[in-house]
């Protein structure tokens, strides 16, 4: 069997796994926020919200995932209301970052907080209008891909032009942390997954690891992170 074929063979297997219904009491890793409890030690209140907030968004396998999203055009309050209820789901998934996409909208928007005492940020339009030679590999995760983490290199600090939900320009410099979570949410509105930011063989561990934290169906298990041998070092 080619390579190619193997790793159609193992997509295929891990997609027919992932589709099938999963339990509300089933435990999706997720961006979390900094410092952020595991969900076995959250109040019955807040796993609630969580568990709810998760539904909503779409996991791997979706065609969504893989799409472009388009341009936004109209700046108005179902816009206005858009942005308020991806800050909110992502707020009670104990996530960083969400874009559209990922609930299913085919809008050019995401919304961030990479630190707890920071405000929610929406990006209307965003376009990566420079990043930096440097680069920083680091370990990611993903509201969309259940229970795997893997080391992903990206640029160390970023450029970004966008609009803001009242359709003002608006340029954001960031670094770090706050860099690599815009970065990620661009992908994302671009169809790209950090599964497509790793090495072939790093990427048929996660999904070997999706496929069997799937058939281990444990509520609370730790994520798997996948070490990718091809990696540069960070």
């Amino acid at each position: 069997m080619s390579a190619e074929a193997e790793d159609h063979t193992i997509e295929e297997d891990t997609l027919q796994e992932l589709a099938r219904p999963r339990s509300d009491q089933d435990d999706v890793e997720v961006e979390r926020e900094q410092d952020a409890p595991r969900a076995a030690e959250l109040d019955p209140e807040t796993r609630a919200r969580r568990d709810g907030a998760l539904r909503h968004v779409r996991k791997f396998g979706d065609p969504v995932l893989r799409a472009t999203a388009l341009r936004v055009e109209r700046f108005d309050g179902e816009l206005k209301a858009e942005i308020e209820r991806m800050g909110e789901l992502m707020h009670d998934a104990l996530g960083v970052g969400l874009a559209a996409t990922q609930l299913g909208v085919l809008h050019r928007v995401l919304v961030y907080r990479a630190y707890t005492e920071d405000p929610v940020t929406a990006l209307v339009n965003p376009v990566l209008a420079w990043s930096s030679e440097e680069r920083e590999a680091a370990e990611e995760g993903c509201l969309s891909l259940p229970g795997v983490h893997v080391e992903v290199e990206r640029s160390a600090r970023v450029r970004v032009q966008a609009q803001d939900e009242a359709g003002r320009e608006i340029e954001i410099e960031a670094e770090g942390l706050e860099a690599r979570v815009i970065q990620h949410e661009i992908d994302h509105l671009d169809g790209v997954l950090i599964l497509d930011r790793i090495s072939r063989e790093a990427r048929k561990q996660a999904m070997r690891a999706m496929r069997e934290a799937r058939e281990g169906d444990t509520a609370d298990a730790r994520p798997v992170r996948v070490a990718d041998p091809d990696a540069s070092p960070a």
